[in-house]
């Protein structure tokens, strides 16, 4: 591995690809054959929460869209669209992905993993709002201001 790709917060890259693969894997070959439709339902509505969050994160950023954690020379602080309601929608639209894709195959092992993504995800952003107030001052009214996944709550 080159020390960039390290020094970016690579191996945080790494880690949510690997606990997403564990959950596609284990939501098609661990799945709860009772099939109950309310139980689908709720996974639906997390994969469109997940569209939307996901869509209009990556439609705000723009240029500054990069999977790694630790911002790059050129990136500037984003605080508007679904950046005002939430400091992490792309987060936030994987978990809701993950969680969907588990629910709507009822799989619990992989729902369990998606859960365990969350923490993972939590810590990442901890990490990354690390460099995020370095490289912008202004960062820490905006943490004040704004929650880290769900609107006005967390």
């Amino acid at each position: 591995m080159s020390n960039r790709f390290v020094q970016r917060g690579g191996w945080w890259v790494v880690g949510q690809f690997l606990l997403l693969f564990a959950i596609a894997i284990l939501a098609i070959t661990c799945r709860d054959p009772s099939k109950l439709l309310p139980i689908f339902i709720g996974g639906l509505v997390f994969l469109v929460a997940a569209a939307i969050c996901g869509l209009s994160g990556v439609l705000t950023l723009g240029r500054n869209l990069t999977p790694f954690p630790k911002p790059s020379r050129g990136t500037q602080l984003v605080q508007h669209g679904i950046y005002s309601l939430i400091r992490h929608p792309l987060y936030t639209a994987v978990f809701c992905a993950a969680a969907g894709w588990s629910l709507a195959w009822q799989s619990w092992p992989a729902l369990a993993v998606a859960l365990v993504l969350a923490v993972f995800f939590d810590a990442k952003a901890r990490h990354e709002e690390r460099w995020l107030r370095q490289k912008f001052p202004e960062y820490a009214g905006y943490e004040r201001r704004v929650r880290r996944f769900i609107p006005w709550i967390y």
